[in-house]
C-alpha cells in the first residue's frame, strides 16, 4: 500500500518549508561566512520537530553547499587569506574528528544546551567589539607570514592586517572544528574570534572561513549519513534553498558596513541562544 494523500501533503509542506529555510540559511551563510546552520538547525529541530542529530546532519550538507558557492565568488576570493586558512584548517579538521566523538556520545538535550551556550558566548564577544575594524591604513607595512592586504571600500583604498595571538587562533580553530559537528559549520565561532582577538578584519575572516568550512563539514556529514540521520529529500531541498539564498547574501554584503554585519551576526546568535535556553530550555 502506497503513502496516503495526507502523508504526501505533509512531505510536500515539509520540503517547501525546508526550501524556504534554506534560502534564509544561504543568505546568512554568504553574508556572514558562518555557514547558516545557526538558523537551519533550530528551525529543523524546533519548528519541524526533527531530532537534533538529523537537523545537524542536514545542516552540514548545506554548509558544504554554502562554502562551495561563497568560495567561488570573485569578491570573496580576493578577500580570503589562503595561507591563513590552510594553516587553521589543520586544527579545525582535528577538532572535527574530536567533535564526532562528542556528538555520538552525549544526549540530545546536552547537545542542545551546548549549541545554545556557544551562541550566547559568541554573541557577547561580538557585541563587545562592534567598533573594532582591525585594519592598518598603511598597505606597505610588514604583515608577517599570515597577515595580508585587501581593498577596503570603507577605508577608501588598500589596507593591511596582521594576525595577532597566533596560539589563540589555533585553539579557536580546534574548538570551531569540535562545535562544527553540531551542524553549525565552525565559522560561527571562528569568524567572531579571529575578528575580536586575532586582528583579522571581519570581511577577511568571513571570506577565509567560508573557504574552510566545507572540508570539516564533509567529515561530519559522512558520519551523520552513515548513522542514517540525514533525510535525503529534506537535505536536497535545503541545498537548493541555500544556493538561491547565497545570491541574495552576496548582494547585501557588498553594500553593508563591517559594523552592521557584526551586529546582525550578534543578534542572530543571541536569538538562537534565547530560543534554546528560554523558549525551549530542555
Amino acid at each position: 500500500m502506497g503513502p496516503s494523500g495526507g502523508t504526501i501533503r505533509r512531505v510536500i509542506v515539509s520540503v517547501a518549508l525546508v526550501l524556504a529555510a534554506g534560502v534564509v540559511t544561504g543568505c546568512l551563510g554568504a553574508l556572514l561566512g558562518i555557514g547558516g546552520g545557526v538558523f537551519l538547525v533550530p528551525f529543523l529541530n524546533l519548528a519541524l520537530g526533527l531530532p537534533f542529530r538529523t537537523a545537524s546532519g542536514i545542516s552540514l550538507v548545506t554548509v558544504i553547499a554554502t562554502s562551495s558557492v561563497t568560495s567561488a565568488s570573485p569578491g570573496r576570493l580576493k578577500l580570503a587569506n589562503l595561507r591563513l586558512g590552510m594553516v587553521l584548517e589543520i586544527f579545525t579538521t582535528t577538532g572535527g574528528l574530536v567533535g564526532l566523538l562528542f556528538v555520538n556520545r552525549f544526549s540530545e538535550t546536552t547537545l542542545r544546551h551546548v549549541f545554545g551556550g556557544v551562541m550566547a558566548v559568541i554573541a557577547a564577544v561580538l557585541l563587545s567589539r562592534l567598533d573594532v575594524r582591525n585594519v592598518i591604513r598603511d598597505p606597505k607595512v610588514d604583515v608577517g607570514l599570515l597577515g595580508g592586504r585587501y581593498h577596503d571600500d570603507e577605508s577608501g583604498g588598500e589596507v593591511a592586517y596582521r594576525l595577532k595571538r597566533t596560539g589563540v587562533a589555533f585553539g579557536v580553530s580546534f574548538c570551531a572544528g569540535v562545535v562544527s559537528m553540531l551542524g553549525i559549520g565552525g565559522g560561527v565561532l571562528k569568524v567572531p574570534a579571529l575578528n575580536a582577538w586575532c586582528g583579522i578584519p571581519v570581511r577577511v575572516a568571513a571570506a577565509t572561513s567560508a573557504l574552510m568550512i566545507a572540508a570539516t563539514a564533509v567529515v561530519g556529514a559522512i558520519n551523520y549519513f552513515i548513522r542514517g540521520d540525514i533525510i535525503p529529500e529534506l537535505a536536497a531541498a535545503a541545498v537548493l534553498g541555500v544556493l538561491a539564498g547565497s545570491r541574495v547574501g552576496f548582494a547585501i554584503g557588498a553594500r553593508s558596513k563591517a559594523k552592521s554585519l557584526k551586529l546582525l551576526m550578534a543578534v542572530v546568535l543571541a536569538a538562537v541562544a534565547v530560543i534554546y535556553y528560554v523558549v525551549r530550555p530542555s
